[in-house]
């Protein structure tokens, strides 16, 4: 009688698949609740090449080129930029964009401002400050002249991207840089 059953049984106890089960679903559950949690707290990666986006408008939407480039020159578009910061963009008299365009943040405290027309000024409402219709300041408190952005036309799409080089208003590196 040296050939005997061994005593422990090699498949898994009742104990062992419950405690398997138990834990799968809690994984299972606690991975559909943290995934999009986690995801929520990671930003959307959009950019293109060198940090640029394409021009938005305020809820999200694409703005066509088409769109923008339908107004009369000289017109001064607002789109939500890099980082969403307000951007106007401009018309030319050729009716194509202005290489550039020019971040709707008063470099005095950071209010937004609209461009006055009648006065070819951007004008801040806040403290005054007021710039020309390329963003140099024309009138303090404003210390600094506004920040800009590479503006270029891809099919019906507006590409946005930052500015780093030469700021061609001042001749030197931008301040935002």
């Amino acid at each position: 009688m040296s050939e005997s059953f061994p005593l422990e049984s090699p498949s898994m106890s009742r104990r062992q698949l419950l405690n398997f089960l138990t834990g799968a679903v809690v994984a299972t559950t606690a991975s559909t609740v943290l995934y999009p949690a986690a995801k929520f707290f990671v930003p959307p990666t959009e950019a293109g090449e060198g940090g640029s986006i394409l021009a938005k408008d305020i809820n999200g939407n694409l703005i066509p080129a088409s769109q923008i480039l339908a107004e009369t020159p000289g017109t001064r578009a607002l789109v939500a930029g890099l980082a969403a910061e307000p951007t106007y963009l401009t018309v030319q008299s050729d009716g194509t964009l202005h290489p550039w365009g020019i971040t709707d943040n008063c470099t005095h405290l950071g209010c937004t401002f609209p461009w006055n027309p009648n006065d070819s000024q951007f004008q801040c409402p806040c403290h005054g400050s007021r710039y020309d219709a390329d963003g140099r300041v024309a009138r303090g408190p404003a210390p600094l002249p506004l920040k800009l952005t590479h503006v270029k036309l891809e099919g019906d799409s507006i590409r946005i991207s930052p500015w780093t080089e030469i700021d061609p208003r001042t001749g030197e590196k931008p301040w935002w840089v």
